[in-house]
């Protein structure tokens, strides 16, 4: 199997308020888009994020149609933390989490846009394998 792209399609309640956080504060351009679907991407991403407004009918499957995008985050690995945190707290961004390290290497922080969807930053400060 070769993989030629890859995308995260989220369903939330207002697309354009999704669509202009993850472009202001994430550097996304929009690709395409429709009534109730943005496409965005951004270079050095690996995935195009897309937005879908809940409910719209012609979302598939079914069953997915009225729920929204819970229970997940969308994590970026960053190579300056603490410059993303700087920048985050400089353009007056809610911080949802703030920056920590945990024992296992990892220094986060964590971001909510208006529709309720979790972006957290992520650099890690030591291998795993150096904890003892």
């Amino acid at each position: 199997m070769q993989i030629t792209a890859s995308a995260i399609s989220l369903n939330v309640d207002d697309v354009p308020a999704s669509a202009a956080f993850a472009k202001q504060h994430f550097g996304f351009q929009e690709q395409m888009s429709a009534d109730g679907f943005v496409s965005l991407a951004r270079e050095g991403a690996g995935f195009s994020l897309i937005f879908l407004r809940t409910g719209l009918a012609t979302l598939q499957p079914e069953s997915l149609k009225h729920q929204r995008a819970q229970g997940l985050l969308v994590v970026f690995e960053v190579d300056d933390i603490d410059a993303e945190y700087a920048r985050i707290q400089a353009a007056d961004v809610p911080v949802t989490t703030e920056i920590q390290t945990e024992p296992w290497g990892e220094r986060f922080f964590q971001i909510t846009d208006p529709n309720g969807v979790i972006f957290q930053f992520v650099q890690w400060v030591h291998a795993p394998a150096e904890v003892g």
